[in-house]
């Protein structure tokens, strides 16, 4: 995209396009989700203040991934290379849009049994991981803490290893994804984040646009899923979001900066599995309720101040990763 008629970075461009596109899409699809009744359902054992969100529009996810796959196709002109994480992206989102459809259409309360959706995400998941460890990326992660050039070959366990990298930030996002703007919040300081590290190597310049439009489009679906939220992203929003994130992490060799970057999701997930173990194995709950999200509400805090915590925390910690990768901002 050197050939620009005015000054402009392609990541800058594309996140500005991105945005304008996805804040274009809401009144386009937000009636037409109300006028089709695809209303969410909400717990009636959560806080009470979410009560009043039953019946908002839901399936919101293709706000802001119909100009995602718009923007990486006329991208893939330069450089294909964005087609395969664009892709599984769209993959991972195809498994959300029938979870969604099976609970808003079929009104089945759960969607797709857990068996379904693991095995929608696992084909998705393996698909991409035998991709990448046959494209010429390479096998090898980078250890952060040690610089950018410091990796450790995975060898033979590489595709389990990212599989399993796939399924977690897909599960994670997609429990962090129940209060209003939260998820999308944090996905937008994630990617970013990765938008900033990909500007330090020449070969990741399809990620550094990938992840800006990812950028734009969170940043402009906050206009209507911010408190109180117009409409919700579903699981086809956030399964994608969370794939997205993974695949990215992946194709850059950074899976291990997710822990840091990433460090909501991954406490939002542990949450649930330390909730449900202790009350299998004991009978009483750890937490008021999970996800965490949820618990500091049932505390006393109010949703809009549970978002800004964790999305400040999240800036924090992406700060945190990029010096912890050696990067200067000098």
């Amino acid at each position: 995209m050197s050939n620009l008629p005015f000054n402009i970075s392609a990541h800058v461009l594309m996140f500005i396009v991105s945005f304008f596109l996805t804040l274009a899409m809401g009144p386009v699809f937000i009636p037409f989700l109300t006028k089709l009744k695809f209303g969410q359902t909400v717990r009636d054992d959560g806080p009470q203040s979410h009560l009043k969100k039953t019946g908002t529009p839901t399936m919101g996810g293709f706000i802001f991934l119909v100009p995602m796959i718009v923007l990486s196709l006329f991208y893939a002109r330069y450089d294909r290379q964005i087609l395969p994480v664009a892709l599984v992206t769209i993959g991972f989102g195809l498994v959300g849009f029938i979870d969604d459809f099976i609970k808003v259409v079929k009104k089945r309360k759960d969607g797709l049994y857990w068996n379904q959706k693991m095995l929608g995400l696992l084909l998705v998941a393996v698909v991409f991981s035998f991709y990448v460890s046959r494209s010429g990326i390479g096998t090898d992660i980078i250890i952060p803490l040690l610089g950018m050039e410091k990796t450790i070959d995975l060898a033979w366990f590489f595709i389990p290893f990212t599989v399993l990298v796939l399924i977690a930030s897909t599960n994670a996002v997609n429990i962090t994804d129940g209060l209003d703007g939260l998820c999308a919040g944090i996905t937008l300081i994630v990617t970013l984040f990765f938008s900033v590290v990909a500007m330090t190597r020449s070969e990741w310049e399809y990620i550094k646009i990938f992840s800006s439009i990812l950028s734009g489009g969170c940043l402009a679906f906050l206009a209507y899923n911010a408190h109180p939220a117009k409409v919700f992203m579903g699981d086809m929003g956030s399964l994608a979001l969370g794939g997205a994130v993974g695949a990215i992490a992946i194709v850059m060799k950074l899976p291990l900066i997710l822990f840091v970057a990433g460090a909501i999701y991954v406490v939002e997930a542990l949450s649930v599995i330390i909730q449900v173990a202790s009350f299998k194995l004991t009978g009483k709950r750890v937490f008021k309720m999970a996800p965490i999200h949820h618990h500091f509400e049932l505390s006393g805090w109010k949703e809009v101040k549970v978002v800004y915590v964790f999305w400040t925390i999240t800036l924090i910690l992406s700060i945190v990763s990029l010096l912890a990768l050696g990067i200067k901002f000098y």
